[in-house]
């Protein structure tokens, strides 16, 4: 399973990005998905998860009310959307997938994506 993120970039305090994490390979669009974070200097931590159906999302407490994650199973992509951007929220944003089919959100991570960059200018 190989999954690609995309859709960082630098923006300023206060606007949206939208992230995609396209998984393809030996893959299923039954695993549970999440975003985790590493800014400079930090460990990676949890941002988001949905399970492999999308009807159920768990957010980190800093990132509530301002990010929505997402699914197409169809296209087998989860996308992260990000609003209200603020400094803090600088990072290298990766996609992790659970291996486990049709598998509810529980933080296990199998499969990583490369990580993409997220730089929020203030």
């Amino acid at each position: 399973v190989q999954l690609q993120a995309s859709g960082g970039g630098l923006v300023q305090a206060g606007t949206s990005l939208r992230l995609s994490c396209e998984a393809s390979g030996r893959t299923s669009s039954s695993y549970a998905m999440g975003w985790f974070r590493q800014a400079p200097g930090k460990e990676r931590e949890f941002v988001v998860g949905i399970n492999w159906s999308g009807d159920r999302t768990y957010y980190a407490d800093s990132v509530k009310g301002r990010f929505t994650i997402s699914r197409d199973n169809a296209m087998k992509t989860v996308y992260l959307q990000m609003n209200s951007l603020k400094p803090e929220d600088t990072a290298v944003y990766y996609c992790g997938a659970d291996g486990r089919a049709f598998s509810g959100w529980e933080g296990r991570v199998d499969y990583w994506g490369q990580g993409t960059q997220v730089t929020v200018s203030s």
